[in-house]
């Protein structure tokens, strides 16, 4: 059987997409740079410094740092998690299915660490993972498989024996190029690449159940 789990956070933890999209455009919108959802959406898979570089090479601006750009975007994001941050259906009931398996619990995320140590705060659900890794703790972020690979090597857990959760596309690369089993609960508009598609698609983490775990993790075996 698996012996941990490991969750993205954004979009399936929380439903922080909208304070990301409302701190980009704000944030590039005072540098002459008008961020429409279509151009959101390009971005919604970067790490923070990724978007601050995006953007530049876009349209370069003069005055603020990429480095400063960054910056302000992750204040207003925590800012409005702090605000009304709150978690998604399902999760403190999964999180109680961990703790039934007895699986290990890490958090892999593309947002910075500062933010995913607030979250997790905030939920009310900090005890119950023994290991969070972010985008500031690997070169790459995800599509890269650094950050489950590095999870993996925190819970000290093999990255066969532990099953992901994720709702973006290139969250379900980055997990299965590390060589784990991942059940998505997609965000809307996200859809799969072929020969990259999860293992599980459900949609919510509700749905998960005891036979799920197991009936992946036979498929695995096998």
């Amino acid at each position: 059987m698996f012996r941990a789990a490991i969750f993205d956070m954004d979009g399936l933890l929380i439903d922080s997409e909208p304070y990301w999209r409302s701190a980009e455009r704000e944030v590039f919108g005072s540098v002459g740079i008008d961020i429409d959802d279509s151009m959101s959406a390009v971005t919604a898979p970067m790490t923070t410094r990724e978007v601050a570089e995006h953007w530049y090479a876009h349209k370069p601006w003069s005055g603020p740092s990429i480095a400063d750009m960054e910056t302000a975007v992750v204040a207003r994001v925590a800012a409005s998690m702090a605000d009304s941050g709150a978690a998604l259906p399902g999760v403190r009931e999964i999180l109680a299915l961990c703790a039934r398996f007895d699986w290990r619990v890490a958090l892999a995320s593309n947002s910075p660490a500062v933010l995913c140590q607030q979250v997790l705060r905030k939920l009310g659900i900090a005890d119950s993972f023994a290991a969070v890794v972010s985008a500031d703790h690997v070169e790459r972020g995800k599509p890269d498989p650094a950050i489950y690979l590095h999870a993996a090597r925190l819970l000290g857990i093999a990255p066969g024996e532990c099953l992901v959760f994720e709702d973006s596309r290139t969250g379900v690369r980055a997990a299965r190029a590390a060589g784990m089993s991942v059940v998505a609960i997609p965000s809307a508009g996200q859809a799969f690449d072929a020969g990259h598609s999860p293992h599980l698609t459900l949609a919510t983490l509700h749905e998960f159940a005891p036979d799920h775990a197991r009936a992946l993790w036979a498929r695995r075996a096998g």
